[in-house]
């Protein structure tokens, strides 16, 4: 017995020595490939070649309208920028980092140019690696400083001055903002199977907004899957679930000018979205009364006022017109970042005399008989990837009396204008 235990082991001995043998012949043949450069040819002496300190920093200093152009903001406005986010953008790095600036402007070219993340790095003479990660932190710091100040949900107070604001510019009492959504197309996501398919037989996410008078966002919600786009996109948006449940700050209803008839606070929108107390929709069909027309005519002059804050946003952010080519958080963040950016520049245009991102002509306007002038961003932009119905348009008895009650309204002395008439009768609107 004793005998056959010593032979065990010693089987069990030769077989390890043999495979010990086998391995270290696998790892002597094993060829280690080295690394042909350290940093790519073409990167090197980046500030001979990097576009950054050819062509940024000379239209910088020498000329204002091709500064706009690349960054669609001037300059005051850009030192502005950066003082806001600079903090967030250093690094600390063996090798030297790319500047705070640097960062920043070559995000801002990516955003505004809408160009591949290779086209970029060529540019700047950086990899394609640095491009994506610079874009990805760069756009969540710009939403992380940016969105407290110049994205933040309104008060109960503010609200009331945008419903104001909506009635001298718009012509429609109590409405706080107008509403839509905006397919942002996407390259197919890895294994998404199709989550991400619209109706439109692209792959997106969905946009969500709500703007105020004067072209600026003040809700939003970014990210639901394309394919909602038939159904329950608003009821699954943040702000849609605030709006159900009150708490979004809406003041108390309020008397109609000029009445004692009370009426709820509203956003307007298209047919796409339901008819509720706090949704104004147009009345749906064809043959229908003159007040209804004049009440659908009346709805679309302030539902116009998203259509066109969509319009300036992809048109001055081009990327939001290509079909983004990342995943789908940075995707997310690249949108958030482009809205903080439109309502920064949007805002700091107020007190300059000169207003390059959204001059008068560039938005739809209407002449002194109600038509409309088309604005200038239709140009560069003459496509908005709108929703498709967002639910199901059954409505309450209550709420079809809302909207009756406020078609009754836009047709008596105190609230009609005086070319509702002879606009509707001449045809569509």
């Amino acid at each position: 017995m004793y005998e056959i235990e010593k032979l065990e082991l010693l089987r069990f001995s030769l077989i390890f020595t043999a495979v010990g043998m086998i391995l270290r012949s696998l790892q002597k043949k094993k060829v280690h490939n080295k690394r042909r450069w350290w940093v790519r040819p073409l990167l090197r002496n980046r500030v001979k070649r990097s576009q950054y300190y050819i062509l940024f920093q000379y239209i910088k200093e020498k000329d204002d309208e091709q500064f706009f152009k690349y960054t669609r903001m001037t300059v005051n406005q850009f030192e502005k920028l950066l003082d806001i986010v600079k903090h967030r953008l250093i690094k600390i790095s063996p090798r030297k980092p790319l500047s705070p600036e640097f960062r920043l402007v070559m995000t801002l070219y990516y955003l505004a140019h809408g160009p591949s993340m290779q086209v970029v790095a060529w540019s700047f003479c950086v990899s394609k690696s640095t491009v994506s990660n610079v874009i990805r932190e760069t756009c969540a710091v710009i939403w992380d400083e940016l969105s407290p100040i110049y994205l933040k949900p309104p008060t109960t107070e503010e609200w009331e001055i945008k419903a104001t604001e909506f009635w001298y510019r718009w012509n429609l009492p109590n409405c706080f903002g107008a509403m839509d959504g905006k397919h942002i197309t996407i390259q197919a996501p890895k294994k998404s199977g199709s989550q991400y398919f619209n109706y439109k037989k692209t792959f997106s996410i969905v946009l969500m907004a709500v703007c105020d008078a004067f072209y600026l966002f003040t809700l939003v919600d970014v990210g639901a899957f394309g394919s909602q786009s038939d159904g329950g996109i608003f009821k699954e948006s943040a702000f849609g679930k605030a709006m159900d449940n009150n708490e979004l700050g809406l003041p108390g209803s309020t008397n109609l000018r000029g009445t004692n008839i009370a009426f709820p606070y509203f956003v307007a929108t298209d047919e796409a979205f339901p008819l509720k107390h706090y949704i104004m929709r147009p009345y749906p069909g064809t043959n229908l009364s003159e007040k209804q027309q004049i009440f659908n005519y009346r709805l679309s002059r302030a539902r116009r006022v998203i259509e066109n804050t969509f319009g300036i946003l992809a048109s001055r952010w081009r990327i939001l017109h290509t079909n983004i080519i990342a995943s789908v958080s940075t995707i997310e963040r690249i949108v958030c970042a482009t809205l903080c950016l439109h309502n920064f520049v949007k805002i700091e245009e107020l007190s300059s005399k000169q207003r390059y991102y959204c001059p008068d002509n560039y938005v739809d306007r209407y002449d002194d008989s109600g038509c409309v002038i088309l604005g200038d961003w239709r140009v560069n932009c003459p496509q908005i990837d709108e929703l498709g119905r967002t639910g199901t348009n059954r409505s309450t008895r209550a709420d079809i009396d809302l909207r009756n009650t406020l078609a009754d309204y836009l047709v008596s002395p105190e609230g009609k204008v005086d070319w509702q008439y002879n606009y509707v009768k001449r045809g569509s609107f």
